[in-house]
């Protein structure tokens, strides 16, 4: 159990969180969901005790807590299983002891009564505590996670910040702890993985607090919602429908409420103004002051700021924008891309979608320049301007610039007023341009590399997910500029909006073949 009681958050004087009270008990699914920067993941490293709390308690009983950043941590060099055995510290240090044991025993190096003693004991603990079937366990969560039986023996650091995510992830879920906080799980998987990590969760024995922004998932597994907005918490039980809808129906009663309340008070008042010179009135009018001096306000419930902008393209484009011929690829020694070959037109909406690891990634850096291709060419149109947003192009971000630095970047010498602007729209007021990049949430971050990325002029876009980490409204407004941006698009998603509202064009890339899948009108 997850007891919350009166916490309180402070930064530069004002309070993120206030007075914050909640309980997670055992057994309960718990979807966090609000938008970016209201301070889910602050909640989060505050009842792991990452982050100290300016107020108030966290009290956490029966059993361990896990928590999933949003950052990998993962040993590069070490192989995948090895990395998910690390997982199990007490184990996976039995399990070298029986090797060394075993080792001295066949050198003869050693007691060998003493080593078959230890031996022995070290075998029970290592079977009572599970270890058996740790090799299982691993095949299930990683297979489930879409990891290939070969991926085993691959050095982490052989895969994408994506998939390392997911080997965190996997480790976490190894575990089995009676509590686990996770922070935006989903944002790296394909929709199997998400499938079966929906699953999953949702018959998880323990407590699973969970941020993220896919209502659909948190359909899936949710008992209930915790809204963080304006420094509250609001609790809803129920599924994610149902918190949808309550939370209508609660600022529909706060807002008939906050009317009645507002009407009476003007009438009050009225009354007051009326009479305040008359000494027949002194005593009523006193009486009604003091009345609305007590008298608790009814607060309507206030809709956070939406980002606001658009797209649009620079300058005219040739009719063909983009020739890709014979396009192979390798990865150490590993194919990922097969002959592939590609045309795009003008005013095409390109979306790339199959399994993370068929290739999409690596030909949207082929196309952005980044990488060169084994084989093959790519011929781009003339006037063709291209803008390349990656999956983690938070990450590029320098954590000791401030934000209107960042953007500054890529502006191009625009001044530093349309510059404040246009981090206006992206929710970055007044002193907000001036924070630091290391401390803003990770929504927070991508929305910054959004502008900075949307501040450069192009008529082409190469997408690589990029309603990963957006909250639903900024995401919402991102697919509103695509569907009205004038220029080319390629993008790689896995986010249904993008592939059916979206997309002119779809492609699967799978098992390093580019294969057209529907043409939309």
């Amino acid at each position: 159990m997850i007891v919350v009681n009166n916490l309180t958050k402070s930064f530069g004087g004002r309070d993120l969180l206030s007075a914050v009270s909640f309980t997670i008990s055992n057994g309960e699914k718990v979807g966090v969901v609000g938008p970016n920067g209201a301070g889910k993941t602050t909640l989060l490293k505050l009842i792991v005790g990452d982050e100290p709390l300016s107020a108030g308690q966290v009290n956490v009983s029966e059993g361990e807590m896990a928590y999933l950043h949003q950052e990998s941590d993962v040993e590069l060099d070490r192989p995948l299983g090895e990395e998910m055995w690390s997982a199990l510290p007490e184990l996976q240090s039995l399990r070298a002891r029986v090797a060394e044991i075993e080792d001295a025993l066949v050198l003869d190096d050693g007691d060998a009564e003493e080593l078959s003693a230890e031996l022995d004991d070290s075998h029970d603990r290592f079977r009572i505590l599970g270890g058996n079937g740790v090799d299982a366990a691993i095949a299930r969560v990683t297979s489930g996670l879409g990891f290939s039986s070969e991926d085993i023996d691959k050095p982490c650091g052989d895969f994408s910040g994506g998939w390392r995510m997911r080997i965190s992830l996997a480790k976490i879920l190894l575990r089995r702890d009676k509590h686990l906080l996770l922070d935006e799980p989903t944002n790296h998987l394909d929709s199997a993985s998400k499938s079966w990590l929906a699953q999953e969760l949702a018959d998880y024995p323990g407590a699973v607090l969970i941020v993220t922004h896919d209502g659909e998932f948190l359909q899936q597994i949710s008992t209930r919602i915790l809204d963080v907005e304006h420094g509250q918490v609001q609790s809803y039980p129920g599924s994610f429908a149902d918190y949808q809808q309550g939370k209508r129906t609660r600022q529909e009663q706060l807002d008939a409420l906050a009317g009645r309340q507002e009407r009476e008070i003007a009438r009050q008042e009225q009354f007051i103004d009326r009479f305040r010179s008359k000494a027949t009135k002194a005593r009523q009018v006193q009486s009604r002051v003091k009345a609305l001096d007590r008298m608790d306000r009814v607060k309507r419930v206030v809709n956070s700021k939406a980002t606001k902008f658009q797209i649009r393209s620079s300058g005219r484009i040739e009719r063909m924008v983009l020739n890709a011929e014979s396009i192979s690829h390798d990865w150490e020694d590993s194919p990922v891309l097969l002959d592939v070959s590609l045309e795009v037109e003008r005013g095409q909406k390109v979306a790339l979608i199959g399994h993370n690891g068929g290739g999409k990634s690596t030909f949207l850096r082929i196309l952005a320049g980044e990488v060169e291709p084994s084989e093959g060419q790519i011929n781009w149109a003339e006037r063709a301007s291209m803008g390349y947003y990656a999956q983690h192009q938070d990450e590029s971000l320098d954590p000791d610039s401030t934000v209107l630095e960042a953007v500054r970047e890529s502006a191009q010498d625009q001044p530093d007023g349309a510059l404040r602007g246009i981090l206006g729209r992206f929710l970055f007021s007044a002193d907000d341009v001036y924070k630091l990049v290391r401390m803003l949430s990770g929504g927070e971050k991508s929305r910054v590399a959004l502008a900075k990325f949307l501040v450069q002029p192009n008529n082409v876009l190469l997408l690589d997910e990029p309603t990963n980490h957006l909250d639903a409204s900024t995401r919402e407004e991102l697919l509103g500029a695509l569907s009205e941006y004038d220029g080319t698009i390629i993008c790689a998603s896995h986010d249904p909006a993008i592939v059916e509202a979206i997309a002119t064009h779809v492609y699967t890339v799978e098992n390093g073949e580019i294969t057209l899948l529907t043409v939309n009108a």
